[in-house]
């Protein structure tokens, strides 16, 4: 089985990563060493940079996952900055920017960092659209889950093997996994 460092801090990553990817012959392993956070507009730079950093740090091959809630009536906001909206002002709060607002639309993007030490680093995405419930609904996942609305319900209210199936880092872990594949099926058909 291979193994993957994760740097990160959020053990719940830790777990999706491991609950999707496990399956593929791949074994998560989290580091919370952390790396410094580009100030960027896009959840792509700030993974790759992240991945080098890290992968320099501690000279192995390293993954890390830049996530955010893009809303579409707060033109995108926060994006790139979710981890921090979600510490300082919280679910209650961004609802709360949303009263009145029809357009409750939004999406989830998820931006995966791999790089091997002294490499450049490879960035795989996925994203998930949606919209912003109305109030808070679930008590399963985490961040922005009870508040983001699919099919219906929040991933708040998900099993989380119906959310890996669904979820913007499913996606983007699913194109890593198809990515760490092509090198063993090139060297099988030579």
């Amino acid at each position: 089985m291979r193994e993957i460092i994760f740097v990160t801090g959020n053990p719940h990553k830790v777990k999706e990563a491991t609950d999707i990817m496990s399956p593929l012959g791949i074994k998560i392993e989290q580091n919370d060493c952390g790396y410094p956070e580009l100030q960027e507009d896009t959840l792509e730079a700030i993974a790759g940079f992240g991945a080098r950093w890290a992968s320099n740090k501690l000279n192995c091959e390293v993954m890390v996952d830049d996530s955010g809630i893009f809303i579409d009536s707060l033109s995108g906001f926060p994006g790139p900055y979710s981890a921090y909206v979600a510490r300082t002002i919280g679910n209650e709060r961004i609802l709360k920017l949303l009263e009145g607002e029809t357009n409750r639309s939004a999406s989830l993007k998820c931006a995966i960092g791999y790089c091997h030490p002294g490499e450049e680093p490879v960035v795989f995405s996925g994203k998930v659209e949606g919209k912003i419930a109305e109030y808070i609904r679930g008590k399963l996942g985490f961040g922005y889950d009870p508040i983001f609305e699919v099919g219906g319900s929040t991933f708040g209210e998900m099993a989380d093997e119906e959310k890996n199936r669904l979820s913007h880092r499913y996606r983007a872990l699913a194109e890593f996994a198809r990515w760490l594949k092509e090198p063993i099926k090139k060297i099988e058909n030579e």
